[in-house]
């Protein structure tokens, strides 16, 4: 069940993602960077002309300032406790935005994220919505404090799904 899921996840996170790329009038200078498939960060600032915001050293310095202070995993002790500074290093490069946007015409960078949840609890855009912030942090920390002449900006995409029907709800 866990790869259907998943793979419904992505199908739809690909198709609105294509949707707006599609959509996009032919003066926009907005750059969609991540249109063929998810990259890690460190692929992405290889990949791209990313070096124009800021250096990799900068960028690199800052995220682990803020990774430091993040909870490391159980699973993943053993390696942190090895090494602390390259485990931070590693953790920042190796995260999986779903999607990058930039305007360089007007300096601003989009970190896009895509979540997914049953609608059936009160409250859940604000949980989800919060959970992305949360997993973006570093990101969006790091690349602010590294640029001064770019705004970054995080934008969530936040879906329910029902789930089963329950009678009583009608």
């Amino acid at each position: 069940m866990a790869i259907t899921l998943t793979a419904a996840h992505h199908s739809i996170w690909r198709h609105l993602y294509d949707s707006m790329h599609a959509a996009q009038k032919p003066k926009s200078k907005l750059k969609f960077v991540t249109l063929d498939k998810e990259s890690i960060l460190g692929t992405l600032w290889r990949r791209e002309d990313f070096p124009s915001i800021c250096s990799k050293e900068d960028l690199t310095e800052k995220a682990q300032d803020i990774e430091v202070t993040m909870p490391v995993k159980k699973s993943q002790e053993a390696r942190y406790n090895l090494e602390p500074g390259s485990f931070c290093v590693n953790c920042f490069w190796g995260r999986r935005p779903d999607g990058v946007a930039i305007n360089e015409a007007l300096k601003i960078g989009y970190i896009l994220e895509f979540k997914r949840s049953t609608d059936r609890d009160e409250g859940f855009l604000e949980v989800k919505d919060a959970e992305a912030n949360e997993q973006h942090n570093s990101i969006i920390g790091a690349l602010k404090a590294a640029t001064l002449e770019w705004e970054i900006e995080q934008i969530n995409f936040v879906v329910g799904n029902r789930g089963s029907v329950v009678e009583s709800d009608f």
